[in-house]
């Protein structure tokens, strides 16, 4: 294990034991905001704590085998030693494996719900019929995990599908499990309508923004926006198409502009419409930043360009296949039905991998 990581385990476990100390004292269990800050940092350290010490515990059972080695000369008591220094290295070479994972930056994001955008790029009709795919594909992935679905807003295409969907999803670390699907995704694929039996491509953008917290949510000045409602284009009875309920909000120093036209309330729907053009202020100041520093560059967002893909999904062949990770997958179908699994676990190691080099490099 490298220096610089056992004396920061060994810093961390000073902390867990402080905390353990703070929890018990009774004016620290008075203060319910303080009380609180200590029991999840508690609770983020003591998985990592836990490790730390069967490390450690593997270790020193490590040395008392290697001693016995050294100091008997019976045969069996021998072959019993060298048996344990076996066994004992290759379990600290796990724990010390799981203890980089478990020390790697969280990212601060992970835990947060989302706004996920589907937009039909190249392609036309067969584009959007593509994000009806996409957000199926998605729903049924929420589905699976128990996550909560909300449409805020969403344009049909002309021909079905959508040109553009933009839903929240709300449950346990759905950033962290979906926020690598953020890019260009092709399709290739014999339209219905394509009489000649030829494969099309096309192409839709999924972005994948982080609601924002009250920490980081931008205070955003009401001289800045402009705001306009409008009828109701989508599905929602006669109430929502015969009054003015929807919502747009333009954001005039950045462009930015969100709509919201799923509720019939227009208050609820400005509500909602906010709240969304905060997750995407931030996001814009995040992509800024990680432009700045060259970094997560497989999680940016492309044009929507064919030529600028993360993900194809080639349906002649029943495969889709990662271009980031060099993935090929033939299970079209399952991935599509919601079985997003078989493509977001080797992507969360890829990330993973890339993590534990660059903390090698420090």
């Amino acid at each position: 294990m490298q220096e610089t990581i056992r004396q920061k385990l060994e810093k961390l476990n000073q902390r867990f034991e402080e905390i353990s100390g703070l929890l018990n004292l009774p004016e620290i269990q008075a203060d319910n905001t303080r009380f609180r800050s200590l029991s999840q940092e508690y609770v983020q350290l003591e998985p990592v704590i836990a490790t730390y010490r069967e490390h450690e515990t593997a270790l020193t059972t490590l040395e008392e085998a290697e001693a016995l080695l050294k100091a008997e000369s019976d045969p069996e008591i021998k072959a019993l030693a060298r048996e344990e220094i076996n066994h004992t290295r290759e379990l600290l070479a796990r724990l010390e494996h799981d203890l980089q994972l478990q020390l790697l930056p969280r990212d601060p994001h992970d835990t947060r719900n989302i706004y996920l955008e589907i937009r039909a790029g190249t392609g036309g009709a067969e584009a959007a019929l593509f994000v009806g795919d996409l957000l199926r594909m998605y729903s049924r992935y929420a589905e699976n995990n128990r996550w909560r679905i909300e449409i805020i807003s969403e344009s049909p295409g002309e021909m079905g599908g959508f040109k553009e969907v933009v839903m929240k999803i709300s449950g346990p670390d759905v950033y962290s499990r979906l926020k690598f699907e953020a890019g260009t995704h092709r399709v290739q694929r014999v339209p219905e309508t394509e009489s000649q039996g030829r494969i099309h491509t096309s192409a839709c953008t999924v972005a994948v923004l982080p609601e924002a917290d009250e920490v980081d949510a931008r205070e955003i000045n009401p001289s800045e926006l402009r705001i306009d409602t409008f009828r109701s284009s989508g599905a929602g009875g006669q109430h929502v198409n015969t009054t003015d309920s929807a919502v747009r909000i333009t954001h005039l120093p950045t462009g930015i502009v969100v709509e919201c036209q799923d509720e019939r309330s227009q208050h609820k729907n400005k509500a909602r419409a906010m709240a969304l053009l905060s997750a995407r202020i931030l996001a814009a100041e995040q992509a800024k930043r990680q432009a700045e520093q060259a970094a997560s560059r497989r999680l940016q967002v492309g044009s929507g360009d064919r030529s600028e893909r993360i993900r194809t999904y080639n349906f002649p062949q029943g495969r889709v296949t990662d271009h980031r990770i060099n993935l090929t997958l033939y299970k079209l179908d399952d991935i599509l039905n919601g079985n997003l699994d078989l493509l977001i676990d080797p992507l969360v190691q890829q990330n993973q991998a890339d993590l534990l080099a660059e903390m090698a490099q420090t």
